[in-house]
Parts: C-alpha cells; structure tokens; sequence
C-alpha cells in the first residue's frame, strides 16, 4: 500500500522541548488518530507537516515529494484545520471562503454550499458571530472543498457537542472511502479515536510511543488486577505500568498469558481501550 506520509528521523528543538526522532508513515485510505498529553509534540508535529516551522533534522514527505522543496503543490492538496480560528473575524462565511478558494486550483463552491448546508451555516454571518464549533464546521468545510487528498486536523473536535463531533466523525469517514485519501487527526478526545480511527500514533514527551493499527494495539495490551501478595512475588519488569493501594495492583503488559497461567482465578484480566493504554503509558494524570 501506498504511504500518503512519511515521517522518518524528525527532530526539533526549542526552548525546554525537543522533538526527538520521530517517524511514522500513513497509508492511503486511512484515519490516524494522533494522541498525546498536552506539550507532547502533536501540534509541532502537523506545523512541520506543514513547513510552518523549520525543522532541526530529519524528512517528512507527503505524496512521495519533500514537503520543503515541493511546498506549494503539497500545499494545495492537503486540507488544514487548525485548533483555532485563523480567518477575518469581521468578514463573512462567504467572504471569507472567497479569499481561501483564489488560493486553490480545484476549489469547488458545490461542494463548499454542500457542505455548508449539511453543518447549517449561514454564509452571511460574520466569523466573530460563530461558536468555536461552528468556526470548527466552517473550517473542515473550505478543507474539503478543494479535492484535498490529506486532511491533517489539530483538535478539530474541541468544543463540540457529541452530535456535531459524530456528524464529523461521519464525514471523515465518508471522505476517505475512495481509498485514495487520508487523514490525521490529532486529539484529546480519545473516544472519537476509537469510534473513527484505523491506525492511532501515540507521543509522549517527545518521542513515539507506538504507532499501529488500532485493532492490534487493542488485541495486544491487558490490565492484570491482583492482591499486594501477588504483587510481591512477580517481576515488575513484566509491567509496563503498575498502579497500587491498599487493596491490591492494577498494572498494564503485554505478558498477560504468563500471569494467567500461573495465578489463573486470583487475578482479573481486563482488556483496556486506547485511553486507559495511554495513562498507564504516561504514567501520571491525563488533561
């Protein structure tokens, strides 16, 4: 399968923060979930992507082209929705739609009113009369009216009630049914990663945790609950995380098979989600 991203050796510094090393590819046809706690490098990440800042090393490469010497025609393929708004607060939905599609060959105002009816927007209101939601709408909107072939996403549904996120979610999906198509979408929200995404990339302070297909990082992982007794006679070095009180241990391995073989009915055996995999990983609260 063809990669639409490749990410290999991608380093940056600044201040207290580095980036260290990164890579990880995506497939055409496929939905990445893109988590981390805050300050872990997702949005540093998608900037590069986007060569909005410079990078110290490394190579990033989207359709098979450097994404620094063919900047402009990556440029005009990939669809960017930011965190936050970046248009003219005093303008029109219109107006401002009319400043972005000068900028892109394939812009299709069919599919901009398209889209623009099926989030309920008035092309007459002003930018600063939106909600954050609907500025998000509005975004992912002029996003996919110019035949983007990569979406990259930084929390776009932050903000949203659970209706708009799953209206989304369902388009997202929709969007990359052709096969031909990708997206990254990074997030807090963990559990529209696991309503949407095939493959989720992990970063923690910096660095890759682990970059898979969502079903085989689901199948990999259990959560082992158990006494203090037993908690004094296994090898921690089993776990990748373990979490204690007064009553017992709860600690996250790929080893579960050996702990069910030799403590059979005296321990619990629970397979996580992405987000409980995450906080044993990070290790300390997740906001």
């Amino acid at each position: 399968m063809e990669n639409i991203l490749e990410i290999k050796n991608l380093s940056k510094s600044y201040g207290n923060f580095k980036l260290d090393n990164i890579g990880f590819n995506i497939e055409k046809g496929y939905i990445m979930g893109f988590i981390g706690p805050n300050g872990a490098g997702k949005t540093t990440t998608i900037k590069l992507i986007m060569n909005l800042i410079k990078r110290n090393s490394g190579e990033i490469k989207v359709f098979g082209l450097d994404n620094i010497n063919h900047e402009k025609e990556i440029k005009s393929r990939i669809g960017f929705v930011y965190d936050e708004s970046n248009y003219y607060e005093n303008l029109s939905v219109k107006d401002n739609a009319k400043l972005i599609a000068d900028f892109y060959e394939k812009w299709s105002w069919t599919e901009f009113d398209r889209y623009i009816n099926i989030f309920g927007l008035d092309k007459k209101q002003k930018i600063k009369e939106l909600s954050k939601g609907m500025k998000t709408k509005f975004s992912l909107a002029t996003a996919l009216s110019h035949e983007a072939e990569l979406l990259l996403m930084d929390e776009p549904t932050s903000g949203l009630d659970p209706v708009s996120r799953q209206e989304i979610i369902n388009i997202l999906q929709e969007y990359i049914e052709d096969g031909n198509k990708s997206v990254l979408f990074s997030t807090h929200i963990i559990s529209d990663i696991e309503k949407m995404a095939d493959y989720v990339t992990f970063i923690n302070k910096g660095k890759i945790v682990f970059s898979e297909e969502k079903l085989k990082i689901e199948d990999e992982y259990r959560i082992v609950k158990g006494g203090l007794d037993i908690l004094e006679s296994i090898s921690e070095e089993d776990f990748i995380q373990i979490k204690r009180n007064k009553y017992g241990f709860s600690g996250l391995t790929k080893d579960y098979h050996k702990f069910q073989n030799i403590y059979g009915s005296n321990i619990v055996v629970d397979k996580p989600n992405i987000e409980e995999i995450m906080l044993y990983m990070v290790g300390e609260k997740y906001e």
